[in-house]
């Protein structure tokens, strides 16, 4: 039975306890208790989202309509928009819109294909163990940027004049583009003002302004067929990758156009065109997991998906991904969970876990403790789901800590204390087999990280352009001519030349 409340708080009072003693004992208690409810009804339990904690006093929020929340149609537009997400396996093109979720682990849904190092994966407890993996943090944060919504124009978004209201009304935001055209803050001095594309335009010395043009054209379409702008569509999938991927812009830079109009990129411009140069090209990438489009899938009677395609990656497979990928190679990675209205596109910065025994629904401070056979797992509910390799099941308690998105705002310097994070628990347990190396596990939670993605290390987002961008970019002075023809044109498409990215990226750190 799990300790009361008053055998917490008794403790404290007669002052025989440190306050760490006593935050260790309520998750103890937090954590019994839930594997009681568990118990009784996992029915329920396995819908519950799960546990979070915002870190900053701005609150991460869903992109996600209400309407959209209460009929799970969010789950329908997360599926539309990562199925296209690609691999290379051996050399064959795979998408996620060739394979469906996982329940055991398979040639598709394993940890190796994404971490770092995948051909010596770790891959029992006991290695984690002695190489102290239990917990994990990147020596480098990922940093935090705004989704910048397509209804708002994307780049093209004033988010620095204070009269551009805050609308996800396609038509009205565009109306007041148009009605103040960037050239006319040009002639007052009021540059500051323009937005990150159209500042990119005017150093480009693009007088026609097509990247902005181009941000708000993808709009137009949406807009033009059903009358508005999904307010979740954006480019978080640019915006995550690149938060690790690229630097962090640290300082505004100053640059002069073509005409010799002086103009300043601020942190939040340059991570703005970070994340859109990362959207818009191509790079190679690995992940682990499958997808789902169906809104209210099949459980049996424990509550648990029963439809393959929904089950999405398997426990083992997450429990190694994190291990290996933050604590072992100290790279981020890309989290998305498709039940999750709050979860989509997150780059992970931490983990912790601790154990607990499924069979006595206790907390175990050591591995031995936490680990039951299968012969004596007598109340397991998912008993017929087991891989056939397992011997013994150890139960996961996991602290997950991801970079949530925030409004950009103009600073002097960008720092890891202007980002946003937020915390998720996460139960599960683990199949071990008879060498104790990880075959498997079931979620205690239906709501989890299901799919996980990244760029290769050391991959750069590179157009067909960029191959053109001869020459160098010296700072204080304008781009070179050949890079403003080139550019005008890549706009077109909607990109940025990384060549002038990466050179504010670099300004910016000096």
């Amino acid at each position: 039975m799990a300790r009361s409340y008053r055998s917490l708080i008794l403790p404290l009072a007669a002052m025989t306890m440190s306050w760490s003693s006593l935050a260790a004992n309520y998750q103890t208690y937090d954590l019994e208790k839930f594997l009681q409810e568990f118990e009784a009804d996992s029915a329920s339990v396995l819908n519950q989202l799960p546990a979070k904690i915002d870190h900053q006093p701005l609150k991460s929020n869903t992109p996600f309509a209400t309407s959209e929340i209460a009929t799970r149609e969010f789950v329908e537009a997360k599926d539309k928009l990562r199925k296209d997400y690609c691999k290379n396996i051996d050399g064959v093109q795979v998408c996620l819109n060739d394979l469906e979720g996982r329940a055991a682990i398979s040639a598709n849904d394993r940890a190796e294909d994404l971490v770092d190092n995948g051909t010596i994966l770790i891959n029992t407890l006991e290695q984690m163990e002695s190489k102290s993996l239990r917990n994990g943090r990147l020596t480098r944060q990922p940093w935090s940027d705004d989704y910048w919504a397509i209804a708002k124009g994307i780049l093209g978004a004033r988010y620095a004049d204070p009269d551009k209201g805050n609308t996800f009304d396609w038509k009205d935001a565009l109306g007041f583009v148009e009605s103040t055209p960037a050239t006319n803050y040009v002639e007052k001095n009021n540059q500051d003002l323009l937005s990150p594309s159209e500042k990119y335009d005017l150093l480009v010395g693009d007088g026609k302004f097509e990247l902005t043009q181009a941000m708000w054209n993808e709009g137009r379409e949406y807009y033009e067929q059903s009358g508005k702008v999904e307010p979740w569509m954006g480019i978080c999938h640019g915006w995550a990758p690149a938060s690790y991927m690229v630097a962090r812009a640290k300082k505004p830079v100053k640059v002069v156009t073509p005409d010799g109009t002086n103009l300043t990129f601020y942190p939040a411009d340059i991570k703005a065109l970070s994340s859109l140069l990362w959207a818009k090209n191509e790079t190679e990438t690995r992940f682990v997991g499958g997808r789902c489009n169906t809104k209210d899938p099949k459980r049996d009677a424990n509550g648990r998906v029963l439809e393959q395609d929904c089950f999405d990656s398997n426990p083992g497979t997450w429990h190694q991904t994190i291990v290996n990928q933050i604590g072992a190679s100290n790279r981020s990675f890309v989290m998305d969970a498709t039940y999750d209205y709050e979860v989509w596109n997150q780059p992970v910065v931490s983990y912790s876990y601790r154990y607990f025994n499924p069979e006595t629904k206790r907390a175990a401070s050591t591995l031995d403790q936490a680990k039951v056979s299968m012969r004596d797992f007598r109340s397991d509910k998912f008993k017929k789901y087991r891989s056939k390799e397992a011997h013994s099941v150890v139960g996961i308690e996991m602290e997950v800590e991801y970079v949530v998105e925030t409004q950009p705002v103009q600073r002097d310097v960008d720092s890891p204390d202007y980002d946003a994070t937020t915390t998720a628990l996460y139960r599960y347990d683990l199949e071990l087999d008879q060498n104790g190396v990880i075959k498997g596990g079931e979620w205690y939670t239906n709501i989890h990280p299901d799919f996980a993605w990244t760029p290769v290390k050391n991959a750069k987002a590179r157009s067909q352009a960029d191959r053109y961008t001869t020459g160098t970019w010296v700072p204080g002075q304008a781009i070179p001519g050949q890079w403003q023809k080139v550019a005008a044109q890549a706009s077109k498409a909607g990109v940025p030349l990384a060549n002038i990215v990466e050179g504010l990226v670099k300004q910016s750190q000096q």
